[in-house]
Formats: C-alpha cells, structure tokens, sequence
C-alpha cells in the first residue's frame, strides 16, 4: 500500500471519529466513491479453484478494491476466473496472471493478498507475503502442522502484517450472541461441549491409476514441499484434504470452524491431554487416508470437549449436520450456521430456555469487510480472527489427528509447547519439507507470547 494511501486513511478514521471501521457485527458505514485511485487497495488472489475464489468474490463486493493479479498452478482454473471476471464487466486487461507466487509477490502494486491453495502451501505463502510487505487473509486451517502454526505467528509479528484467518464464522452475528449466552452463566455449570460435523455429501475419489497431470497444470509447483509422488488424479484439487501429505481431512477441513466456538465459548486455551479413535469406515474402496470417522477426546479444566465427525452421514447429534452443543446443568445450547437454540433440563428450575435464533448475515461478506477496514486502519486489535487465533484452534486440530496418527493418548506441556512424548513431537509437530523447500525456524523453543 503506497504511503500516502495510509495516511490519507489513517487521518480518514480520526476525523471521523473511527467511521472508517466496521461496527462489532453490523453493516459498513464507510463509502470509498471520494477515495481517489491511488488511495484504493490492490488484491491479488493466490489459489483460485474454491474457498479462494469465493474469498476473493467477497472482497471484490467491497468499494475501493481492485483486483490486479490472479495466481493458480493449473492455467485451466486460471483462464476460467478471467472469464468469469470478464462477465462481472471487469477490465481483465489491467489483470497480471501468474503460475508461481513468487512472481505475483514482486508485483509492488499488490497491498493484500488471499491465499486460497491447499493447506500444505499456507505457511510458506503467507510468510513470504508478510516478508514482500503485504498484507494477507489466510485460508483455514492456517497451518498444515503445529510447527507452520508458529511459524506464521512469529512472521506476523515480525513484519508487522495484517493477518486474518478465514474462519468467517468469527463474523457472524448470531455466532457471538450464543457464546454471549454461554458466557453469560446462564447455562450452569458446562461439564461437555460437544463439537460434530457429519457430511453425507463428501466422498473421497476413486481409486485410480496415477497418470501424466492434465495440461495446462504445474504439477511440481502444486506439490511445492510436499513430496514427490506420481499425479493421480483422486489426490488433486478438491480431494487433496484426504491425504496427510497435504491436509488433516474434516478435522482441521470443518473442524477449525467448529472447534473455534467450542473453545471461545469455554475460554479455553489447550488441552492437558487428547485421546482419539477413528478409521475409514465409511469408504473402504475409496481413496483416503485421513478418516473419515474420527471420535477425539479433550481434556480440559473443570470440562471435557469431544470432537466427532463422519463422512457419508448426514444425521448428526440433535438432528442436526454439525455444530457445538454446551451442555450444562440449567439446559443445553445448540449453535451451528443456521441459527441456535436453548434446550432447557428437564429438572432445572432456571427456565432458560430460548426458542430458536435463525442465522441473519453473510459471515464471510462481514468477514472479508473487517478485514480490508483494519488493512486501511492498521488497527491490528480489530481484526475478527488474526493469525494467532487461527493457529490456536488449528493446533488444537492437529493434535486431534496426532493422537490418532500416533494411536496414544497424549499430554500437552504447555510450558514447552509441545507433547510430553519425545517421539511423537520429532514425528508430528513440524512436516518434513521436501523439493528444496524450508520452513523458517522463526520462533524459539518457548511458547508462543
């Protein structure tokens, strides 16, 4: 972002008394139809065949900001989302394109970026753009391990960026107005919060013969640190989430969005132990290795949280496809993205039962809008979810599937940041990268401040 811009915007927001931010959950009160064009804000998007794209259509719905360069390894994706650009009357003309990241990173006229790639790329990408002087919206779950997670806090917080983790939900008005009724004592003492997520509609791919990538796709710029492995067409775009080599499966696919609430409405921080138990059930003939049916026990002070999840199924607890319910001794409350509800013990005597609360914004809109209003106001403290809140509840993900990886039940020391079990840290908490490629050793042996 040109200095000017940010003064100009800086100045902007003490006039106006802080206008220029987005209210807690609301509407943005802000126009930018007098900024003139220099003082607007240039996003490029970095992976573009999903989450990235949606990303990157929330942020063009936001006055002010032009997009100016567009990156993907597979060209195929690349020219469709100029198409699909063009058809939204956008003068693709001004639009730079790129297969490597790198190049979109030395591009000066860029000020933000969104990394939309698979999360075997979050880490490095987003590391290299606070080091290029951009800001950055990550996807979820920000790291693919316990090691990138303080990677990328401790590459914020030297380069000063701002970072926000796509975990919208953290945007979402009747998100926070739950975890204001679970906090507000209401629900007597929460002994359980039970965190689901069953997707009936999600199927690994078939079992295939590896091939030649198909044209138009770098292949090895995909693979990045991951290592080499023949292309098969089962383990590329969408269902990269089911191998180890570049996800962690539902777990840190949904779980982090979940997971995130159960553990903000607790005010939890860690667990002292984790225990988990799963397989592939569901789709034995399929191709997968993360799984598809993971129970994972937390162990936290005074409560317990229990993560459950299944693929192939639709019927979750309380009839209900995902959520987190807190279950306490006056009633239980169910929240998911449709709306929340209190379910009153039958024996409580308190009468806190509250009937259903339908959802009523766009979360990832909200989201996007909090994030370009602090890129402009610089101030860091407004940001919905930064990257610290996002590598905590995608550390809480990853030991999830650990304790599984590792079939042991594991106690976390919180002092050392790391499991109480030497084996299992030199095998999991930090992925072997591989093709040349290294994550910075940016943080030191204590934990993170």
């Amino acid at each position: 972002m040109k200095s000017n811009r940010r003064t100009f915007l800086q100045q902007s927001s003490t006039l106006a008394g802080g206008a220029i931010l987005l209210p807690a959950f609301g509407v943005r009160p802000f126009s930018f139809s007098n900024v003139s064009p220099s003082d607007q804000i240039n996003v490029g998007a970095i992976g573009l065949n999903g989450m990235g794209w949606a990303d990157l259509s929330a942020a063009m719905k936001l006055p002010g900001v032009n997009v100016v360069a567009l990156c993907d390894v597979d060209r195929n994706v690349l020219d469709k989302r100029m198409k699909d650009l063009a058809d939204k009357k956008i003068d693709t003309s001004r639009i730079k394109t790129y297969g490597d990241y790198r190049k979109l990173l030395e591009q000066k006229d860029v000020d933000v970026v969104i990394i939309g790639t698979p999360d075997h790329w979050h880490a490095l990408i987003m590391i290299d753009a606070c080091m290029a002087g951009k800001d950055v919206y990550v996807e979820k779950p920000v790291g693919n391990s316990i090691g990138e997670c303080r990677a990328m806090m401790a590459a914020q917080k030297k380069y000063n960026r701002v970072v926000q983790s796509g975990q919208w939900q953290r945007s979402q008005q009747h998100f926070k107005d739950a975890v204001d009724f679970v906090q507000s004592g209401q629900l007597g003492n929460i002994r359980t919060v039970k965190v689901w997520c069953y997707q009936g509609w999600m199927r690994p791919g078939a079992v295939v013969a590896d091939s030649a990538p198909p044209p138009g796709v770098d292949y090895k710029m995909w693979l990045g640190p991951a290592p080499i492995r023949p292309f098969n067409s089962s383990r590329f775009h969408f269902n990269f989430r089911w191998f180890w080599d570049y996800a962690g499966g539902l777990m840190t696919d949904w779980g982090v969005h979940l997971l995130d609430y159960g553990l903000l409405g607790m005010k939890a921080q860690y667990p002292k132990s984790i225990a988990a138990l799963g397989g592939n059930f569901a789709y034995p003939d399929l191709y997968e290795e993360t799984p598809d049916t993971l129970t994972a026990l937390y162990e936290f002070d005074g409560f317990n949280l229990v993560w459950d999840h299944a693929m192939g199924i639709d019927n979750g607890s309380y009839g209900r496809d995902h959520g987190i319910a807190y279950i306490g001794n006056n009633g239980t409350l169910v929240l998911n993205r449709g709306g929340w509800e209190v379910i009153e013990e039958r024996q409580s005597k308190n009468k806190v039962s509250k009937p259903f609360v339908k959802v009523s914004d766009n979360g990832l809109d909200n989201h996007m809008a909090n994030f370009i209003d602090v890129v402009k106001s610089r101030k860091m403290e407004d940001l919905r979810c930064p990257i610290e809140a996002g590598a905590h509840v995608a550390i809480v993900a990853q030991m999830g599937n650990i304790s599984l990886r590792s079939g042991k039940r594991l106690s976390w020391d919180k002092v050392a940041f790391g499991f109480n079990d030497g084996d299992v840290n030199e095998k999991y908490l930090t992925k072997e990268y591989h093709n040349g490629y290294q994550l910075p050793a940016m943080w030191t042996a204590r934990a993170p401040g």
